[in-house]
């Protein structure tokens, strides 16, 4: 039987700012349908290794490959057409526009129509059907008319989710979902996120451990730009080196959130 290829397989990526090295012989393996919740501390390196990932930042050494296929050199956008795609740690919407308007752009952007923005609608059925379906999909219908200024940032959040999703990623990079999210918003993100298609490989950056259990499948330790270690959450999460050194608490059987992992 022939391996499966992996949707997106990091090899050996390196990057430092003259002396300082924030990311360290980095091999990660995100095999199609996982879900992969990157942890650590402040200042470990993990927004540097997802733009070294989605091409935001060229890596001094290693290697990336996209379904098998090399992409190293390759450009952002052209990660994002191969199916790379990335949601932002910060809101990055159009506030004046409306939801509707936000993700219909990302739309005609992946169908290749981004220049037709303006056409008459009747022309562009098929691109308004898929944009209020993702709407749809995102619970977001009851706020498509609104300006993006208009919503809570919980549901500019579920926005972000569903242009990414427009862009019809085969692999998707959500940079801290549930920053600045009220906690009473945080089930609607949840179930986002647990109904993304489970053919899409999924790295999340997280903090919230609540979301991490939730979550992931898999979850990997960065410290200090390198992987500290990686496997099944309650492996990872009940380690006493991932205890010490990721939340600083040595001597603690287990930190908050961990519980549900001993």
């Amino acid at each position: 039987m022939t391996a499966q290829v992996a949707a997106l397989q990091a090899s050996g990526l390196s990057k430092h700012f003259g002396a300082l090295h924030v990311t360290q012989d980095v091999s990660l393996t995100l095999p199609s349908g996982t879900r992969t919740a990157l942890i650590g501390p402040n200042g470990a390196g993990k927004t540097t290794l997802v733009n070294l990932l989605t091409g935001v930042l060229k890596a001094d050494a290693g290697q990336l490959r996209l379904f098998g296929e090399e992409v190293t050199g390759a450009s952002a956008a052209v990660r994002t057409r191969k199916g790379l795609v990335r949601t932002f740690q910060i809101s990055s919407l159009f506030a004046q526009l409306t939801v509707f308007e936000n993700v219909f752009i990302a739309v005609t952007q992946a169908a290749g129509r981004g220049f037709d923005f303006w056409r008459p609608a009747g022309r562009q059925r098929d691109l308004l059907q898929r944009t209020e379906a993702l709407l749809v999909q995102l619970k977001l219908q009851d706020d498509m008319h609104r300006k993006v200024t208009e919503i809570a940032y919980g549901r500019q959040r579920l926005v972000e989710i569903a242009i990414a999703l427009a862009l019809q990623p085969r692999v998707l990079l959500l940079d801290e979902p549930a920053a600045g999210i009220p906690s009473n918003e945080l089930d609607l993100l949840h179930g986002a996120i647990e109904s993304l298609p489970l053919d899409i490989a999924v790295l999340m950056i997280e903090h919230d451990m609540e979301m991490v259990r939730r979550f992931a499948s898999e979850v990997a330790v960065l410290v200090n730009g390198a992987v500290l270690m990686s496997g099944k959450p309650r492996d990872v999460m009940s380690h006493p080196q991932v205890q010490a050194v990721y939340l600083g608490m040595a001597g603690k059987k287990r930190f908050d959130g961990a519980a549900a992992y001993a």
